[in-house]
């Protein structure tokens, strides 16, 4: 009895020593966002009751060498380094990497800029420019989103849309905070809320739900099983009180009655006016 119960305290002490360990990893790897933390901190101003946000580009303009030096960071990190850490770390990392190469892409042209379209040509677009050392490539931002944090749903996580900003007013708001592994789900649960209350951008009458085209471009990630969602208006759903749906709008969209209609997308810089 005494062999089983200290049998028990060692497994006991290994796995608290593991689960510590595993935290302080995190913890650690957390701690290389904190330029990018104070960055946010400086120049990103929540509007519209929290639900949206502009950004100084004129601020991080004045802090580029710092916002340089945190990419700098990002960048010397190796590919087995990212492998070996746990889902949730990789993911705020890449979420913040997209962001912060995203107001570097900007200040490229700042201040004679009105959207980051027009850092495109006729022939790509700028989301497909290849500029970001990362992981041991050179990428863009299209690589980031969708072959490491869409690809081949290694996270399976539909909310990174409302993470993953593209300087745009359309765009959910860019969080003023860096994204990190213990507290992922709940920022990224708080930036899906915060984006369908925003009545500028998705919003119930009558019959017809009026959504952010981000719902169109990206219908297959919101049926991929993620909760209980095996349909976009499933997913709707989940945030009912969000988009402040009725009984009756409730009821019409579990019985696909409800219209579902896409907004125009505001590409226009979301600078602080």
């Amino acid at each position: 009895m005494r062999l089983v119960y200290s049998s028990v305290i060692l497994w006991s002490a290994a796995l608290a020593l593991f689960v510590s360990s595993a935290f302080a990893a995190a913890s650690a790897n957390d701690s290389i966002h904190q330029p990018w933390q104070q960055l946010l901190n400086n120049n990103v101003k929540n509007i519209n009751n929290g639900v949206s946000s502009q950004a100084s580009y004129a601020g991080f303009k004045a802090e580029q060498a710092k916002l340089q030096a945190y990419l700098n960071t990002l960048s010397q990190v190796e590919k087995s380094d990212f492998d070996s850490w746990n889902n949730t770390t990789q993911l705020a990392f890449l979420i913040n990497a997209y962001n912060a190469w995203t107001v570097e892409f900007i200040l490229s042209e700042y201040p004679n800029i009105d959207s980051i379209k027009e850092l495109g040509s006729f022939f790509s677009s700028p989301w497909s420019k290849e500029f970001i050392p990362l992981l041991g490539e050179v990428r863009s931002l299209d690589n980031i989103e969708h072959t490491l944090i869409r690809g081949e749903n290694k996270y399976n996580e539909p909310r990174i849309h409302f993470a993953v900003n593209c300087a745009s007013i359309g765009c959910p708001a860019l969080r003023a905070q860096a994204y990190n592994a213990p507290e992922l789900n709940k920022q990224l649960e708080q930036q899906t809320t915060l984006f369908l209350a925003d009545k500028t951008r998705n919003y119930a009458d009558g019959d017809t739900l009026y959504l952010s085209s981000i719902f169109k471009w990206y219908q297959d990630d919101f049926e991929k099983g993620f909760a209980d969602s095996h349909s976009l208006a499933s997913f709707i759903l989940l945030y009912s009180d969000a988009i402040n749906l009725n009984a009756e709008q409730q009821q019409l969209l579990k019985s696909n009655a409800m219209k579902i209609e896409f907004l125009d997308y505001d590409w226009t810089l979301n600078d602080i006016q």
